[in-house]
C-alpha cells in the first residue's frame, strides 16, 4: 500500500468517524430534548420562547432548574402535615364566602409554607417556579396565572370572579403539592360557585 493510498483511507476513515460521531450526537440531543419535553411540558415551551428559540440554550436552563433542585431536599409531607394543611385549606376556602380577597392571600401565603415544609426554597416567586417546574410541571402554569391574579388582588383590580379563579389555580398546585388525591382538598370549593351566584342575584 502506498502512501498516497494510505492518506486517503485514514482521511476517509476518518471523514466516517466524524460522521457516526455527528449521528450519535444527534440522537443523544433528540432524546434529552423528548426526555425535558416530556418532564416540564409547557414550561419547556416557555425555556425555549424565553431563549429566543435556541433549543441549546433553553435546555442548559432546564438542565440548570433540574440539577439544583435534586441538590435540595425535598420531601414528602407526612399524614399529620397532609391532615394540617388540607383543613387550613378548607378554612381558606370557606373564607372565601364573606372575604375573597382575604381568601386568595391566605390562600397564596399556605402554598408557601406548604413549599417550605417539603424543602423548596420560597424567598423569589421567579425561582419557585423554576423549582416547581422540575417536579410539578403540569401544575406551574396555574401557579403562574394565580400569582398574577394575587398581585392584581393586592393593587385592589380584581374582581370576585377573577379571585374565585385564583383559589382554583392555587387548588391545583396544592393538590399537587400535598401528593394526595384531588379529593382531599376539591370538596370545600362549592360555597365558591354558590357565594359567586349570591353576588349576581344582588348585583
Amino acid at each position: 500500500m502506498t502512501t498516497e493510498t494510505l492518506i486517503v483511507l485514514v482521511i476517509a476513515l476518518a471523514a466516517v468517524a466524524l460522521v457516526v460521531v455527528a449521528m450519535l450526537s444527534s440522537r443523544k440531543s433528540k432524546a434529552r430534548q423528548v426526555e425535558l419535553r416530556e418532564r416540564f411540558g409547557p414550561e419547556y415551551d416557555r425555556a425555549l420562547e424565553e431563549a429566543e428559540n435556541n433549543p441549546r440554550r433553553a435546555e442548559r436552563a432546564l438542565l440548570s432548574r433540574q440539577r439544583r433542585v435534586e441538590r435540595l431536599h425535598i420531601n414528602e409531607l407526612d399524614d399529620a402535615h397532609r391532615v394540617q394543611f388540607a383543613s387550613e385549606w378548607a378554612h381558606a376556602q370557606t373564607r372565601f364566602v364573606d372575604d375573597p380577597s382575604g381568601a386568595v392571600s391566605e390562600a397564596h401565603e399556605l402554598i408557601k409554607t406548604v413549599m417550605r415544609a417539603r424543602g423548596y426554597p420560597v424567598e423569589d416567586f421567579e425561582r419557585r417556579v423554576e423549582d416547581l417546574s422540575v417536579d410539578h410541571a403540569n401544575v406551574v402554569q396555574h401557579y403562574r396565572a394565580a400569582h398574577a391574579l394575587a398581585e392584581a388582588n393586592r393593587s385592589g383590580r380584581a374582581d370576585t370572579e377573577e379571585l374565585r379563579q385564583a383559589l382554583v389555580h392555587y387548588r391545583a398546585l396544592f393538590a399537587d403539592l400535598l401528593s394526595e388525591p384531588q379529593r382531599m382538598v376539591s370538596e370545600p370549593a362549592r360555597p365558591i360557585g354558590g357565594h359567586l351566584r349570591e353576588v349576581r342575584r344582588t348585583g
